[in-house]
């Protein structure tokens, strides 16, 4: 499962890389030990979650924070650790209730199995630490199957991958108990001993949700010209290790300035720049030459920069209309813990001070915010964020037109900004909205509400690139509802097991 995801990119092996745990965890062996099913899991868990976010290791060394090499190295293992075995704990979980529901019959196994998984994803993604969901593995490769997260979010596409899976792995344990199939295919001389129906059914199911993501995918996108907005991105390509320095500030607002300059020469009526695009205050930011050229060329800029809020500051995108007046802000309400601030700082955070000159003073910002601009009203996004889907449903719902997402990935290996974009493709296409995607390195990009990458940077490189989006109000079932989805695999399947426990009960008894 780990290599489902870039830079590897094998989608389709999600589609079985979960079946073998599945068999392990459920089926019945009375020398087995019940603790080792959990143990396999555990190995599952981290073994996926630390391949795909193996990117992590990208911030080693941090010796341009001041950070010391082999302190760096620690802190380096400790986040990847951490990360991997908080997945390894979300998998065990799941497999304790399996192994718990051994004896259920294989139907019911497989809806509680998919109701649990995508229960505690709910709840992981609802804390601060969230990025590696089973639906990311299909984006961007199977654009048709992640239009399912139209209908409830990316929980759909992960509750399809878990069916799917738990089909496949019923379908093993019961191979030998294909009863009529078995007869049938032997008739027509078919050698085929390990189909049954468990088989046939994830094949059929498999089949199905492609055809419902296929029509979804085809629904023609509808672009008045009355919506249309020519919008330009600027990526810097400041290395962050400069970019607190005198020289890195100077070649940013350079960058970035010139940048918005050849944009507005080609008639864009605005432009976007990273996160922290200037990592300067609010109050200093009037005074760049970025905003003088927007006052200059009077075209609309979204500008990457912090907000203040008492004494503390917040990572924020500003709305500079025609005249260079501020008129708009986002803060970023998803921060990264520990790189952007210190759970439990009351505890924690005389130590990280010492190990790390990271400000522990950044604060996020508010969970429902709504971003207004000239061209009428936003679907914002910072770096993190994209990870987090209901930011974006929120902000659709409540309006939101086109979605414009400022990332700063720099400090990460070079695979982490193409599972960025795959997030931003599926947060595309949950909201059906034209994305504008600018970061300081890469990938920046255009993206339309089908998940179609129109334009995609270099990485490392210094860029300007300007595409045409369209305006939507459209509100897909996701938009309207939310993740309707998993409360009801949780009711209907925790219904159906006490349903199953009464039957028994009443049968044990008259006997």
């Amino acid at each position: 499962m780990g290599v489902t995801v870039a830079p590897v990119g094998a989608w389709f092996l999600a589609w079985i890389a979960l079946a073998p745990l599945w068999v392990l965890v459920v089926t019945f062996n009375p020398i087995q030990n019940p603790k080792s099913k959990i143990q396999n899991a555990l190995l599952w868990g981290i073994a996926y979650h630390g391949i795909a976010l193996s990117w992590i290791t990208g911030i080693h060394p941090m010796t341009w924070l001041g950070v010391p090499w082999w302190p760096s190295l620690a802190i380096t293992l400790f986040c990847w650790g951490f990360i991997s075995v908080l997945g390894g704990i979300f998998v065990t979980i799941w497999a304790a209730v399996m192994v718990r529901l051994g004896g259920q019959k294989p139907w019911l196994r497989i809806l509680i199995g998919t109701a649990v998984w995508c229960g505690l994803e709910s709840l992981w993604s609802a804390g601060p630490l969230w990025w590696s969901s089973l639906a990311y593995t299909q984006s961007p490769h199977n654009l048709v199957i992640v239009h399912l997260g139209q209908l409830s979010g990316p929980n759909t596409v992960t509750a399809a991958i878990v069916a799917v899976n738990g089909l496949i792995a019923e379908g093993w344990t019961n191979r030998r108990g294909a009863g009529d199939t078995e007869k049938i295919l032997s008739a027509l001389s078919v050698p085929l001993r390990f189909v049954n129906k468990y088989l046939a059914a994830a094949t059929g199911l498999l089949i199905t949700l492609h055809i419902i993501g296929f029509i979804l995918y085809n629904r023609p996108i509808v672009q008045p010209p009355e919506a249309a907005l020519k919008v330009g991105i600027v990526q810097g390509n400041i290395p962050n290790r400069l970019l607190r320095s005198s020289e890195g500030f100077r070649r940013a607002e350079e960058n970035y300035t010139n940048g918005y300059i050849n944009l507005a020469n080609q008639g864009v009526d605005a432009v976007l720049t990273a996160e922290g695009a200037l990592p300067v205050f609010q109050r200093n930011l009037m005074a760049t030459t970025l905003v003088a050229a927007v006052k200059e060329k009077g075209v609309v800029a979204w500008i990457g920069a912090f907000g203040e809020r008492g004494r503390s500051y917040t990572i924020s995108l500003f709305t500079l209309n025609n005249q260079g007046e501020i008129v708009g802000r986002y803060d970023k309400a998803k921060l990264v813990p520990l790189g952007e601030y210190i759970p439990l700082e009351g505890i924690l955070g005389a130590i990280v001070q010492r190990l790390s000159p990271l400000d522990a003073h950044q604060v996020a910002g508010a969970a429902h915010q709504v971003f207004d601009t000239p061209f009428g009203r936003a679907i914002a996004s910072i770096c993190y964020e994209s990870a987090f889907p209901e930011q974006f449903r929120y902000q659709a719902a409540a309006g939101g037109q086109f979605i414009l997402s400022s990332s700063n990935d720099a400090h990460y290996t070079w695979w982490m900004p193409l599972q960025h974009h795959a997030h931003d493709i599926m947060r595309a296409i949950e909201t059906d909205r034209w994305s504008a995607r600018a970061t300081n390195t890469g990938y920046s990009a255009f993206v339309d509400p089908h998940g179609r990458t129109l334009w995609i940077s270099g990485y490392n490189t210094y860029e300007t690139h300007a595409e045409t989006i369209y305006r939507r109000q459209t509100k897909t079932l996701y938009v309207r509802w939310g993740d309707w989805l998993t409360p009801l695999l949780l009711i209907s399947s925790g219904g159906l097991w006490l349903l199953e426990k009464v039957i028994h009960q009443v049968i044990y008894q008259s006997k």
